[in-house]
Formats: structure tokens, sequence, C-alpha cells
């Protein structure tokens, strides 16, 4: 499903990641890892966001050689996310969904699950910090992708969004669709049956079991 080949990523601080070849199959795998050690460096440029030396392959599709096909098998949501304050989470969406081919059945279906209701109307600068979690968490399931990256997607909203969103996911990973996630949630792995679970430290990375 996900193959990374001589992976490389550079800062001027100093600090670099290096991965030598991983190759993760369709299902669901946990990243863990503290803060600053390269998780969303990592996460970042598999969604395409931050560039990088060596190869990212999905589906057999390369970043690198084919990055708009490859742009709309992945979708992804940051820990914190921010959005431009002057749109509705409306009109986010109605942007979002004309690249990713989403419906209203399923943005309707988004916002029933995650409880977001006529907030969905106003502007983003009037959003909390949970809102703007589960406005970034509805970002990330609309259209079709492959795969789904997940970044803290349980800090910040409540207890009942949290089972929700745990439903949404089995639910994405039983139509085929999979899934890189964090999380600092003590309890978190308990939450799904991983395919493999990888920790990454000081821009290394180790995989734990599969």
């Amino acid at each position: 499903m996900l193959e990374i080949q001589q992976f490389k990523k550079s800062y001027p601080t100093g600090f670099q990641m290096e991965i030598d070849s991983l190759h993760l199959s369709k299902g669901i795998h946990l990243i863990k890892g503290e803060n600053g050690s390269g998780k969303s460096t990592l996460l970042k440029a598999i969604a395409g966001i931050h560039d990088f030396e060596g190869e990212i392959m999905l589906d057999g599709v390369s970043l690198k050689k084919e990055p708009i096909s490859f742009r709309k098998l992945v979708n992804y949501s940051e820990a914190e996310p921010l959005f431009p304050d002057f749109l509705s989470l409306d009109e986010l969406i109605a942007f979002v969904s004309k690249t990713k081919g989403a419906d209203n059945s399923q943005i309707e279906s988004l916002k029933e699950i995650l409880g977001i209701g006529d907030y969905s109307k106003n502007a983003i600068s009037t959003y909390s910090s949970g809102m703007l979690k589960k406005a970034g968490l509805i970002l990330a399931f609309l259209g079709s992708p492959s795969l789904i990256i997940l970044d803290e997607p349980y800090t910040t909203i409540d207890v009942g969004s949290q089972k929700r969103l745990t439903e949404l996911i089995n639910q994405q990973l039983q139509n085929g669709v999979s899934f890189l996630l964090t999380s600092h949630i003590a309890d978190f792995e308990e939450f799904f049956a991983y395919d493999s679970v990888l920790t990454i430290a000081d821009g290394n990375l180790m995989q734990s079991h599969e």
C-alpha cells in the first residue's frame, strides 16, 4: 500500500529524519513518538505538504512523479488545524469537495457523525479548538481516499465525538481505506487492532510490531 524508500528530510536547525525503507500494508497503523521526534514531519511529507529526498509511493502511484494523482489518494488532518478565519466551514467543505469529489450525502453524514450541526454556517473565526478539530476531521474523510492520515485525532474533542470517530474509522477500514494515526492518549492503543505500531525517536523510525 504505502512504500517509502531512501527518505530524508533536513532542517536548518540540524534536525534530520531518515528512513531507508518502509512498506506498510493496507490497514491501520499507529505512529508513536514524543513532541519534536519527527512524527508531523513524516506525516506532512506523506501528505505531499513537505518536500523531501527519496521516494514515497501509494498503491503504485509516485508522489514525485504523479503528485496530483497521489494527493487525490491521501487525506490529512493536522493535530492543530488552521483555516482562513473569514470562511465558514460550509464554504471550506464546498471548496475541498470539488477536489475530492465528495457528494452532499457524504457531507451531511459526516456533519451528523461529528456533531457539527448548524455551526458549519458560522465563520471559522468563532470556532473553539474542539470545533476546529472537528472541521479538520470532516475534511479528512471527504471523497474516496485510499489513505487517511490523522495527527492526534482525539485531542480537544469530547468523549462522545471520540466514540463516534472510532466508529467512523472502523467503518472506513471495512470499506478498504487505510489509516496512519498518532496520539498521546494513554489508552489509545486499545481502540483498534493495529496492523503495525511504529515508533519515531530523534528522526529515526522503528517498527515495533506487525
